[in-house]
């Protein structure tokens, strides 16, 4: 079965923005098949600068992209359904497995220590599909 990981966050602009492109980078650097998806309980209108800027530096372009709410098919779909302080609410039941990554610090207070959090956490959701693999 392929892996796909779906990350949510409040707002769909910064946090699991930063998780699925990070992961889709890491993924595809390592040869791994694994699928990504985002997006928010309550979206913003826009992805904040400091997240575009941030993820061009590390070569990734979300100018385009916009928040957007997760669907029941975005979650049955994932293999696994990743929340950045969040609760999923109804659509928690329709998940195969739910992580919860409480603990990434604020990504308006500093991008770089958020984005180093995402991917260290990222990296280690990886090690764990190539060990499977």
């Amino acid at each position: 079965m392929a892996t796909s990981v779906f990350f949510v966050c409040l707002h769909g602009s910064a946090k699991s923005v930063i998780a699925a492109e990070q992961l889709r980078r890491l993924a595809a650097a390592r040869g791994l098949a694994v699928s990504s998806g985002d997006a928010g309980l309550e979206p913003d209108d826009a992805i904040p600068p400091r997240v575009v800027n941030g993820l061009h530096k590390d070569g990734i372009d979300v100018r385009d992209r916009r928040p957007r709410r997760p669907t029941a098919a975005d979650i049955e779909a994932a293999t696994t359904v990743v929340t950045f302080g969040c609760d999923l609410g109804p659509l928690a039941p329709l998940a195969r497995r739910i992580e919860r990554w409480d603990d990434v610090p604020a990504v308006s207070e500093d991008f770089d220590k958020a984005r180093d959090a995402i991917v260290a956490r990222v990296t280690a959701l990886l090690d764990e599909v190539a060990a499977g693999a």
